[in-house]
């Protein structure tokens, strides 16, 4: 994964743009601009691999969008959500990213889920001078001028959710993930943060994507005898890679293991008795108790059904709604290039808490949590940082 310019945001085509009010750009005549409504565009994986993770954030950006129509809409316009499959292909989300900007003129897109999804906007969203808000925790390694990053980027969870361990569990650390940019960047980042625990690394490993036969690397767990595992296994392999380490007795209640990629919508498909007494550190639970989380649980399970569970994308997604609306607001405009001028310093009062929009970097100041799994799904929040994290893009590797 490439790493951009730090201190400009680049534009695919090569070109430096400053976020200036004062560009001089004049407002795109994009058609949802004089309406009575104006187009947003909602872009994920309704169908393959993806969508049993991605789907659902759909259903929370669309709670917003009813929200704010019903409080009166975005400067007196009714939000129309405009949505797209982008069906867990790269080349499909570029090309409906290309639709809902210059077919449909969406105002911005909030969507993708993976990285390489996202990354398949950038071209589009410089040549169409677009803007995309990206709900999902990444690994870090990017700013782009047309992109704002609500989710925490890897330093935000990885190192606070070590540092915790080293703290409270134990002075020896094993790390297993899948073998792609994320974990591997995840575990650049959270080695030197052990170390300046005075912790150490014994051991280290890595399964394809989709791996669901985990008994060698237990084996290796066991042998080491971490006091601490971090994991960054993703997707369907959790189901399998937490199921085996159950039947190897290393289940909740023998085990610390932390995750920063597992939230109450993969325990549903792991299992909440494989997950129970399992760590995650994310920015969100769906169990934190505050006024603006019990409104937002309250109307998402009338909506959508009391079974109905919300994790941290989700209710990131859910934000990136209201950050596209205050920002609207505040430049007086839905011209895009406006908004990002804008938007910087702008502040959320969100279901996890207050969220801040870094002044430069695209990325959010916010609290990130570590939780432990109950047998109902839930987490019980352990520990919350003190203060908003400043998030960190391009951290030394």
């Amino acid at each position: 994964m490439s790493v951009y310019n730090r201190r400009r945001f680049l534009q695919h085509s090569g070109s430096m743009v400053l976020l200036s009010a004062a560009s001089g750009m004049a407002a795109l005549p994009r058609q949802a601009y004089a309406q009575d409504t104006v187009k947003l565009g909602l872009l994920h994986s309704l169908s393959g691999t993806i969508a049993i993770a991605e789907a659902s954030l759909v259903d929370a950006e669309k709670l917003a969008i009813e929200e704010i129509n019903a409080s009166g809409g975005v400067m007196g316009r009714k939000i129309e959500p405009v949505v797209e499959d982008g069906a867990s292909e790269n080349a499909v989300f570029a090309e409906k990213a290309r639709k809902l900007l210059d077919r449909d003129k969406v105002a911005a897109i909030v969507g993708c889920y993976t990285s390489a999804s996202r990354k398949a906007l950038l071209p589009v969203l410089a040549r169409s001078k677009g803007l995309l808000y990206y709900p999902t925790y990444y690994e870090g390694q990017e700013q782009d001028a047309r992109v704002f990053y609500p989710s925490q980027e890897a330093t935000q969870s990885v190192i606070a959710a070590v540092e915790w361990m080293a703290r409270e569990k134990g002075k020896t650390f094993f790390l297993v993930g899948s073998d792609y940019i994320y974990p591997r960047t995840c575990n650049k980042i959270a080695k030197p943060a052990i170390a300046r625990m005075n912790a150490k690394v014994v051991g280290e490993e890595y399964a394809p994507l989709g791996h669901t036969e985990f008994s060698s690397i237990i084996n290796k767990i066991k042998a080491a005898k971490p006091e601490c595992i971090y994991s960054t296994v993703v997707g369907g392999s959790n189901v399998a890679f937490y199921k085996q380490l159950r039947a190897a007795g290393l289940d909740g209640t023998r085990v610390v293991l932390l995750s920063t990629v597992v939230s109450e919508n993969e325990i549903e498909g792991i299992g909440k008795d494989n997950a129970a007494g399992y760590y995650a550190c994310m920015g969100y639970f769906q169990s934190l108790q505050n006024p603006a989380n019990e409104k937002f649980v309250k109307a998402f399970k009338a909506k959508y059904g009391q079974d109905r569970v919300i994790g941290d994308p989700m209710e990131v997604a859910y934000n990136s709604v209201y950050l596209w609306k205050l920002g609207v607001e505040k430049a007086g405009s839905f011209d895009p290039d406006k908004v990002i001028a804008a938007s910087a310093g702008l502040t959320l009062q969100a279901p996890e808490g207050t969220v801040r929009v870094h002044e430069t970097n695209h990325h959010v100041w916010k609290k990130v949590r570590v939780g432990r799994a109950r047998p109902d799904g839930q987490f019980d929040v352990v520990w919350e940082s003190a203060d908003l994290i400043e998030p960190n893009p391009f951290p030394k590797l």
